[in-house]
């Protein structure tokens, strides 16, 4: 069922576990997700990005979300949040179709700019009851990766601690994402998390942090940042990994086979058993609340 995301992360700070986000673009992965979620007891968050939006359009890709969150989650909680909002015009519209959470992405602009960027849309969200998730720091992915010349050229534009106390009073954001060492995309053996660096920024944060390109981030990392501080993580590359690795397999083997179900239905169910494992490693399985519909 679908709950403010609010009520999901009181349990999640309280009793000091990550809540998994994830994205989908399409009734098979958000089946996918449900359907784990439900399995594994565990609270979860469906999101959607603006290029999910400009290809399922806004109102049809919700109404997905909530009619599979009703009809397959039952008293599981799921929260519906908007992801990487790069303008306040885009995170209106979410906010006006009953989104609980949105995400207002100013991270690569001058941080005046950010706070700015940050606090109108606070200031609208608010007055709806949705809350916000705000950026400092800025997480990039392959092409910024390759601008910057490799990793250790994107370390300085990590979160720095010292500018996080005041970044929080200034815009008044529900949840913080912080750039501490993840990429957006898998990139397998080079992502490592700066765990001190979280360690520092969650002394100082008064809000639940998100960790970004949670996606090909070895478990061993994920827990322990999850000990240090980290409540939601964000993971979307390897949902798109599975579900495309089994049409490429069941394509192959059944090129005959013109039933969609045919190819759709292996495909959902590996994305389900990518976010069952994530589930787990996040140390949300188990943690649903029960409650009447």
């Amino acid at each position: 069922m679908l709950v403010p995301l609010k009520d999901i992360m009181q349990d999640a700070v309280r009793r000091r576990y990550a809540v998994g986000a994830f994205n989908t673009v399409n009734l098979e992965v958000t089946l996918a997700i449900v359907r784990a979620a439900v399995n594994l007891r565990s609270p979860v968050i469906v999101q959607i990005s603006e290029k999910t939006i400009k290809y399922a359009e806004l109102k049809p890709i919700a109404d997905v979300i909530r009619t599979v969150s009703r009809h397959v989650g039952g008293d599981v909680p799921v929260a519906l949040h908007f992801d990487h909002g790069r303008s306040f015009a885009a995170v209106r519209e979410c906010v006006d179709a009953g989104f609980s959470s949105v995400h207002i992405d100013a991270s690569e602009q001058p941080l005046e700019n950010n706070i700015a960027a940050t606090h109108q849309a606070v200031d609208y969200a608010h007055r709806a009851g949705v809350w916000v998730q705000g950026e400092l720091g800025v997480i990039f992915g392959k092409e910024g990766l390759t601008k910057l010349r490799g990793v250790a050229a994107a370390r300085q534009y990590l979160t720095d601690p010292a500018g996080v106390a005041e970044y929080l009073r200034a815009t008044g954001v529900d949840t913080l994402a912080v750039s501490v060492g993840t990429l957006h995309g898998a990139f397998r053996g080079r992502e490592r998390l700066d765990l001190p660096r979280i360690s520092a920024i969650a002394k100082v944060a008064k809000v639940p942090l998100v960790l970004h390109g949670g996606s090909g981030v070895a478990p061993v990392q994920i827990r322990a940042a999850v000990r240090r501080g980290i409540r939601i993580i964000n993971v979307d590359t390897e949902l798109r990994i599975a579900f495309t690795q089994s049409l490429r397999r069941t394509l192959g083997k059944q090129r005959g086979q013109y039933d969609l179900r045919t190819y759709l239905g292996p495909a959902t169910l590996a994305v389900q058993r990518v976010v069952e494992g994530k589930l787990k490693v996040f140390g949300s399985a188990g943690r649903a609340v029960s409650r009447s519909r």
